[in-house]
């Protein structure tokens, strides 16, 4: 794909995403997805595989909300098989906190499919409204 057709399937992705339905997020993941968030919270480090995105860190993370997450991207950039985006999620955690986080990902697409994520946000919000995601999985 271009980097005008990854630019364009990131997009639909993210309108999608702004009203709540992460399906298409979730289903543009390639079975070898690498997922990194960077800095130095419980959620920093790298997930590896789909199954590993999906239950180590999703999963974990939308256990925390209340409300229905939504994301709408701000800024879309695109060369070659990368897409950044800046974007700005939305969402109340089951403590009733907010969880506003805005974000820089970087997203290298093959054959229409998300293989590498390199997410950059506001790690001292992540560390202050939510729990480790292993506290998550034990309870």
């Amino acid at each position: 794909m271009t980097a005008a057709e990854n630019k364009r399937l990131m997009e639909r992705i993210f309108d999608e995403l702004s009203r709540g339905n992460g399906k298409p997020f979730v289903d543009a993941l390639a079975e070898d997805v690498r997922w990194t968030i960077i800095g130095g919270t419980a959620w920093s480090r790298t997930w590896e595989g789909f199954e590993a995105v999906r239950r180590r860190l999703l999963d974990p993370l939308f256990a925390q909300f209340r409300t229905t997450y939504r994301a709408r991207a701000v800024r879309l950039i695109a060369e070659d098989d990368l897409v950044v985006i800046e974007s700005r999620g939305d969402v109340i955690t089951s403590s009733g906190k907010p969880y506003r986080n805005t974000y820089c990902n970087i997203y290298r697409l093959e054959e229409g499919r998300v293989v590498e994520i390199t997410e950059y946000c506001d790690t001292q919000l992540v560390a202050e409204v939510l729990s480790p995601p292993e506290a998550t999985l034990a309870a």
